[in-house]
């Protein structure tokens, strides 16, 4: 067999190989991406809701911030919650007082998608979600 020949050999061995671990870099970097967007996304949700009382209130105004702050990602949710804690750190109701100083009222924004999967492996049962989430106090 001739140095030419045994050289095609190899590559056709290594090529699929080769193949199968650029599909797997494609996907995670995709899915990397989309994480990231959602998270960036999650952040400025919180940073609307927490930039006054009346806004952390405002829960389609914080998915509407959601999604604008991450247009390329699509069909992305945003869960909102919203509580009050003394400066102590124990739970309290908004309405309520503290007797250790004023009540500190905090607001999370959990974001979620799918990022697309361009290759299906066998075995595998990855979906593509992803999600982020941030807690921000709410001034």
């Amino acid at each position: 067999m001739s140095r030419r020949g045994s050289s095609m050999v190899e590559f056709a061995l290594v090529a699929p190989v080769l193949l199968l671990l650029l599909a797997g870099v494609l996907n995670f970097g995709v899915a990397l991406r989309t994480a990231i967007a959602v998270s960036q996304a999650a952040r400025a949700g919180a940073q609307y809701a927490a930039s006054s009382v009346a806004n952390s209130s405002d829960v389609s105004g914080i998915a509407a911030a959601t999604r604008n702050a991450a247009p390329a990602v699509s069909g992305i949710e945003a869960a909102t919650t919203r509580y009050c804690k003394c400066a102590s750190g124990s739970a309290v109701a908004c309405t309520a007082a503290c007797s250790t100083g004023p009540v500190e009222m905090y607001v999370t924004v959990n974001a979620s998608a799918t990022a697309p999967v361009w290759f299906r492996y066998a075995g595998l049962g990855y979906t593509g979600a992803v999600a982020g989430g941030t807690t921000m106090r709410v001034r």
